[in-house]
């Protein structure tokens, strides 16, 4: 890790008197602030702070290691500001996290889109159904559909992502359209396992619904449950942009279409405001104005530019 960095984020601690107080200053989240600090410890080989439940103080070494820090700094804000031509083009290996779906039904393109334009950054798609660790994992961005976002993290809202329920011709056919989101509740649901399993919303006439619902098959991948509504195993709630296309060619039908299931933010979401590379500032922007389409999930058009 930067050992300036380290420095700083040291520095921080112990004016301020906390890990989340440096947090905060600093604009990291408080995992990536403890990392910066557990790496201070090794380095120095030995414990820096005392901890209690509301504040930090200085070891000996903490002080010397504070008294060190301190001198580096002030030697590092004195040197001459210098860039070399080109230093703010975006460069180098990013390493993204994401659920298979939305890479694979979006990402994946709009991805290839920036790195058409910035062909000296390099990508790394890291798929994973669970909310990643971003500190443990080292991923520097999670693109995750969700409205519960870990307050020790850092999140930008790019967009938002509506969801359909649906199912086959030949589901409706055997056990008829449900008429009112109550009566899922004797239907046959296919349920995701981090959203929803046993309980769907919907807005409609200004009020929210919640549904009980269970069927014979849950799984924690939203492709699993796909593919087996298309073989009309039953119901599912779907993201919009994995079901448009099968819902134009007929293979799935729309159901409840006066009932609006609960929409989701689609979040960028990294640990630190202050340590971001000109690859990742620039891939959030780029994504940011990806999400901003009204139609970002049906079209796989680049962006102008």
């Amino acid at each position: 890790m930067d050992r300036l960095t380290a420095a700083e984020v040291f520095v921080s601690i112990a004016s301020r008197g906390s890990l989340t107080g440096a947090a905060d200053a600093l604009g990291m989240s408080r995992p990536m602030v403890s990392r910066y600090l557990a790496e201070m410890e090794q380095w120095a080989g030995a414990r820096l702070l005392h901890r209690t439940t509301r504040r930090v103080s200085l070891t000996p070494a903490g002080e010397e290691a504070l008294a060190r820090c301190q001198r580096l700094l002030e030697v590092a804000t004195s040197m001459p500001a210098t860039s070399a031509a080109g230093e703010d083009v975006p460069r180098g290996l990013l390493r993204i996290a994401s659920s298979q779906s939305l890479a694979q039904e979006v990402l994946a393109t709009a991805v290839a889109d920036y790195l058409r334009r910035w062909p000296q950054v390099a990508i790394d798609l890291h798929i994973d159904a669970r909310a990643v660790n971003l500190v443990e994992d080292r991923i520097d961005l999670a693109i995750r559909i969700t409205d519960d976002i870990d307050p020790n993290l850092i999140a930008r809202r790019l967009g938002q992502c509506e969801s359909v329920v649906c199912a086959s011709p030949a589901w409706v056919a055997a056990h008829g359209m449900p008429q009112r989101a109550e009566d899922l509740a004797i239907h046959n649901c296919l349920t995701y396992s981090y959203f929803g399993k046993s309980l769907w919303e919907f807005d409609h006439a200004g009020q929210r619904i919640a549904v009980p619902v269970g069927g014979n098959l849950s799984a924690n991948e939203t492709h699993v449950l796909l593919a087996a509504a298309l073989q009309g195993a039953g119901i599912v709630q779907q993201p919009q942009y994995s079901v448009a296309p099968l819902i134009a060619q007929g293979r799935l039908v729309v159901l409840l279409p006066d009932y609006r299931p609960r929409a989701m933010g689609v979040h960028g979401i990294y640990t630190s405001r202050r340590q971001m590379s000109t690859a990742l500032r620039t891939l959030i922007d780029f994504l940011a104005e990806w999400f901003a389409r009204p139609d970002w999930w049906i079209s796989g058009e680049p962006l102008s530019g």
